[in-house]
């Protein structure tokens, strides 16, 4: 029985998604692709996010049954997977290294950035992505090839890829945030307000300190890049 998404629901086989053929082999000729379905899908996300992502909705912008949509992606799990590698394909995998391990690794860290950006949806799907597809291993193979220079195992690089990946989703999960939220300047007011009057009340010195200190540039790309160096340059290689 196919499943619309949940925790019950069983996914595909990494082989069966990723090596074998994208079309049904039996029967007469599809009249989709899983191609053309998992554009619908990833163009729904990034218009009304990625709750709007439902088998039933996909096939009624596909024009197709619900029901064979199941021969492409048998639950949404499957649906994500897709989507998230088919996103992926945006990442440049082919520019040149330049051997400085770190300052390629930030670069790294930067495409992804801007790929979440793009599409807001992918943070909260990458959080439980766990299959990842051609795209996906085409710029992982860039992000170990520019830590080659560190002499550090496979274990450890592929450790830092996914810290690197973590800390990007979070940061662009909380730029798409706080984003949303600088539409409300009376939110962003009150919050002002708030802060200078728990920095004012004398219980919390180090905050008032904090606060009472000449603020660093606050553009996102600038504070992307302040917290993306303090992670990428304190990386030990032993």
């Amino acid at each position: 029985m196919p499943h619309d998404g949940g925790a019950d629901a069983p996914g595909v086989d990494p082989q069966q998604l990723w090596l074998s053929s994208a079309q049904p082999r039996r029967g007469r000729k599809p009249a989709y692709s899983r191609e053309a379905i998992t554009v619908v899908a990833v163009a729904l996300a990034d218009a009304e996010g990625l709750g709007a992502v439902t088998m039933r909705k996909v096939a009624a912008q596909v024009g197709a049954g619900v029901m064979s949509l199941y021969s492409y992606a048998p639950d949404k799990e499957t649906l994500l997977n897709l989507m998230v590698d088919h996103v992926s394909g945006e990442l440049p995998v082919m520019d040149t290294l330049t051997g400085d391990w770190r300052a390629d690794l930030k670069a790294v860290a930067h495409l992804q950035r801007a790929l979440m950006l793009r599409h807001p949806w992918l943070p909260a799907a990458l959080s439980t992505h766990r299959v990842p597809g051609p795209n996906t291993l085409a710029f992982m193979e860039r992000a170990l090839t520019a830590l080659r220079p560190t002499g550090l195992d496979g274990a450890a690089k592929l450790e830092i890829f996914a810290q690197l990946t973590a800390f990007v989703a979070g940061h662009a999960a909380h730029e798409i945030a706080q984003a949303a939220a600088s539409r409300s300047p009376d939110r962003a007011a009150a919050e002002a307000r708030y802060l200078a009057a728990v920095a004012a009340d004398g219980h919390h010195p180090e905050l008032a300190e904090a606060l009472s200190t000449p603020g660093r540039p606050l553009a996102p790309e600038a504070t992307f890049a302040r917290f993306l160096n303090r992670l990428i340059d304190g990386l030990a290689t032993d």
